[in-house]
C-alpha cells in the first residue's frame, strides 16, 4: 500500500503569482506540485545532507521553480514561492 499524497496548500503572495502565470505555465505548476504531493522530498536539486531546513524544498523545471514547505504533522505542503522566468 501506497502513502496518501500531502495535502498541498498555496500562500497568498505565492497564489498572486499563481494567478497571473499564463495558463500553460500555471498547468506546469499544478503538474509540480502533483509531484511534491506525491514525494515531497522527491527534488533533490539542493541536497545537502545537512538536516536544518530539509523540509523547506526548490523544485526546479524548465523555467518554474516552487518552493515548499513540508509540514510533516499535518501530511501537507505549503507553497511559499512561484517564479517563472518567461
Amino acid at each position: 500500500m501506497s502513502p496518501s499524497q500531502y495535502a498541498v496548500r498555496v500562500a497568498a503572495p505565492a497564489a498572486k503569482v499563481l494567478d497571473a502565470l499564463p495558463e500553460y505555465a500555471a498547468d506546469t505548476v499544478w503538474d509540480i506540485l502533483a509531484a511534491a504531493a506525491a514525494d515531497p522530498f522527491g527534488f533533490r536539486q539542493f541536497d545537502t545532507g545537512d538536516d536544518e531546513g530539509a523540509d523547506v524544498r526548490y523544485a526546479a523545471v524548465g523555467q518554474l521553480s516552487v518552493t515548499y514547505w513540508v509540514n510533516r504533522s499535518l501530511y501537507s505542503l505549503t507553497v511559499l514561492n512561484i517564479v517563472w522566468l518567461g
